[in-house]
């Protein structure tokens, strides 16, 4: 294949795609806003699924570096009342199909995989436009441009790619997370710990939830979920951490101590997260030179699919280019007919991996009965 492949974004699907495209002899390059691999947290746990992820991961010749960052125990997973009784319990007994790693190492082994100089740092689209016959020209915010034959948007919720194909744009789901780190908890937060487990932990009510993770070095990770508009959380000071903190642990007054400790008793600044989404089913028409994958292509609310799927996009992506060299445009279209209705399901999906809460409907009985089945 001859023509330049030019990737905006250096996620896990930007890095996906470029590993495969690497190791079938396609010359390509990555171009990143952040200014380098260490500008900023790469997020927390992500549980590598069997049918998605760990496919992409083995598409890109790196099954056994990502065996090496799973974190044994990680699957186990437990429900609790809001009063802190715990209504399911399943311990990880190493038969679970999702593995659990830090999304930041994982990032890293994909970063590793590809050639010095694969990765632009510090190059930050600030527009697109099409030029004819498959060539693009992509603008930076330094006010420098390259054109481009093969250009594929891996740039995330606000893609500045997607609008040479779409003119949909995310939408607020009505839901928000608040972000919260708490450090060497058996020690420091020995309540929270104990009720979190060895591995992830839910709890919810009507328009609340509260779900934590236990990552690398005894970290708790959690996400205070809240079912308001944005107006709502605009009138939360978060430039003050402890207005701020105290404000969304009113939210959980009567909860027990041991999952509100997970705001009050955080040893970072909480951090709002608001979630969007972009249509279900989001399509698009055939453009010459051009497609998207990841969240540029079918943001999701989380469920636990959006960083497997960017995944199984790049990996997918980079097959189909390798399977048709001279034919670029082949490709594109093979790629997008499977990507198009597997982002559709995927839209369907809630489930027990599913972050942020739904005011109209799921019960913590709902909850339980999702891991184990029970109608």
């Amino acid at each position: 294949m001859t023509t330049d492949v030019t990737i905006i974004g250096a996620g896990l699907g930007g890095l996906t795609l470029a590993r495969v495209l690497h190791l079938n002899g396609i010359p390509v390059t990555v171009h990143e806003a952040e200014p380098s691999p260490a500008a900023r947290a790469q997020g927390g746990m992500l549980d590598i699924h069997e049918d998605t992820g760990q496919p992409a991961l083995a598409a890109a010749g790196l099954t056994e570096e990502f065996r090496g960052l799973v974190l044994a125990g990680r699957q186990a997973v437990r429900v609790l009342d809001t009063d802190g009784t715990v209504l399911f319990d399943k311990a990880d007994d190493g038969t679970g199909g999702r593995p659990e790693v830090q999304r930041g190492e994982l990032r890293q082994i994909l970063l590793d995989s590809l050639p010095a100089g694969t990765v632009r740092w510090g190059r930050k689209a600030a527009g697109v436009r099409a030029l004819g016959g498959g060539r693009n020209e992509v603008t930076f915010a330094d006010g420098s441009t390259l054109v481009t034959g093969l250009l594929v948007g891996a740039d995330g919720a606000w893609s500045r790619v997607r609008p040479l194909l779409s003119d949909a744009t995310p939408e607020y789901t009505g839901k928000s997370v608040v972000e919260t780190y708490l450090f060497d908890a058996p020690v420091r937060h020995p309540a929270a710990a104990a009720a979190v487990g060895g591995g992830s932990m839910m709890a919810l009510a009507p328009g609340r939830e509260i779900f934590a993770h236990r990552e690398r070095d005894d970290t708790l990770h959690a996400y205070l979920g809240l079912a308001e508009p944005l107006d709502w959380f605009d009138a939360v000071d978060f430039t003050d951490p402890a207005a701020a903190a105290a404000r969304i642990a009113k939210e959980f007054d009567g909860w027990a101590p041991q999952l509100t400790e997970l705001i009050t008793g955080a040893d970072s600044a909480p951090v709002l997260r608001p979630l969007y989404a972009l249509p279900a089913g989001h399509r698009w028409e055939r453009v010459p030179g051009v497609t998207l994958l990841g969240d540029a292509a079918h943001l999701l609310p989380p469920n636990g699919e959006g960083a497997n799927l960017a995944m199984l996009d790049g990996a997918e992506l980079g097959g189909a280019l390798a399977a048709h060299p001279g034919d670029p445009e082949a490709a594109l279209t093979a790629y997008e007919a499977a990507l198009f209705p597997r982002s559709a399901r995927a839209a369907t999906l809630g489930g027990p991996d599913a972050h942020g809460t739904d005011p109209d409907s799921g019960t913590i009985h709902d909850l339980v009965a999702a891991f184990t089945g029970d109608e």
